[in-house]
């Protein structure tokens, strides 16, 4: 074992001082230290060492956590210091500037790629599609038939008959199996459009993340075991989740899901309406319609799927009252991130 304990402390170190990005900090440090980390495993493998030698090696193990915590704390403070001093004399109207090499400026730039970061320990491989995209990958291919009233729920901006904004980042998924094998996990990031007026929870363009898993035998307890891991990650609690039964043509069965309020802890207060908690996305069991239309063998493979808003996500990280804000570029609204993301 203290070849192993010797190989980690190395390998850990390395690993922490390649860092190069804020959201990165938390991802190393649940994949090294986490329930599931390789610390945890070799706290684990205790039991199999002899009785006369666990003391010495349980003390190693101690002296390894918290060396490996120090130095990820140090590159925590190295990185947002250098974030601080990065000069805004850059145009900030375009999308996704980068604040130098350590990070970005805009929240939702940052809270995408640390989502990302998060699904990426977990197995996940990112992809993208066309946001101009035919009305059957919208629509036809995700279990809409045409004139279905569930259509309206997701009303869109057409080019013609054929050809529209997409609605969510869905069709990447059907794109994405037509040409794939299972298994595989892959989130499909981008920005999507529905004919909403504003306010300050709607917009009529948004950021959506979405997130695809399918093998033999995968059940609804994957997906709930994934989305527990994404939010105590990414909310940095183990705040408690809840599934609700709810409708998608796409998924069955569906499921939307709430967190914990962050604000009261489930009490109840105006930010989650007095429930206790916040919905922050929508998942189930993949349908077999899509699955048909893919071309997947019936009842050959089973999955989930899951998709979130990421501009809600960042109204709920950062507190931001108005989701209007992230697109305004107001320079005063954007600097009050300066040193955080």
């Amino acid at each position: 074992m203290q070849e192993t304990i010797d190989r980690l402390r190395s390998e850990g170190a390395t690993r922490i001082a390649a860092i190069t990005e804020v959201a990165a900090i938390e991802v190393t440090r649940v994949a090294i230290l986490g329930r599931k980390g390789d610390l945890t495993l070799l706290l684990r493998g205790l039991k199999d060492v002899s009785p006369e030698d666990r003391p010495a090696m349980g003390a190693e193990l101690n002296r390894l956590k918290v060396d490996l915590t120090e130095l990820l704390s140090a590159k925590e403070k190295e990185l947002r210091g250098a974030l601080a001093e990065v000069p805004v004399d850059f145009d900030l109207t375009l999308p996704g500037v980068t604040a130098s090499a350590v990070g970005t400026l805009h929240p939702l730039v940052s809270v995408l790629e640390s989502i990302s970061d998060i699904f990426y320990g977990m197995g996940f491989s990112r992809g993208d599609g066309p946001e101009v995209e035919l009305d059957y990958y919208n629509f036809t291919a995700l279990n809409f038939p045409d004139d279905h009233p569930a259509r309206d729920i997701q009303d869109t901006f057409y080019v013609d008959k054929k050809v529209c904004l997409r609605t969510q980042t869905s069709p990447v998924q059907v794109r994405y199996m037509e040409t794939t094998e299972p298994p595989f996990a892959r989130i499909f990031p981008g920005r999507v459009y529905r004919n909403e007026t504003a306010d300050a929870s709607h917009s009529s363009e948004f950021y959506q993340i979405e997130g695809l898993v399918v093998d033999t035998n995968i059940s609804l307890a994957d997906l709930k075991d994934t989305v527990d891991t994404f939010v105590q990650n990414f909310f940095g609690a183990d705040e408690p989740t809840r599934f609700r039964p709810h409708y998608f043509p796409f998924t069955e069965p569906s499921v939307e899901v709430d967190m914990q309020c962050m604000v009261c802890h489930g009490d109840g207060c105006n930010v989650c309406g007095n429930t206790g908690w916040l919905e922050i996305m929508g998942a189930g069991m993949v349908h077999p319609n899509v699955f048909k239309a893919a071309g997947y063998p019936a009842d050959k493979y089973t999955g989930f799927a899951f998709g979130m808003g990421i501009d809600r996500i960042a109204m709920l990280k950062y507190g931001i009252g108005d989701i209007r804000l992230l697109y305004e570029n107001d320079l005063r609204f954007l600097q009050q991130f300066r040193g955080v993301l």
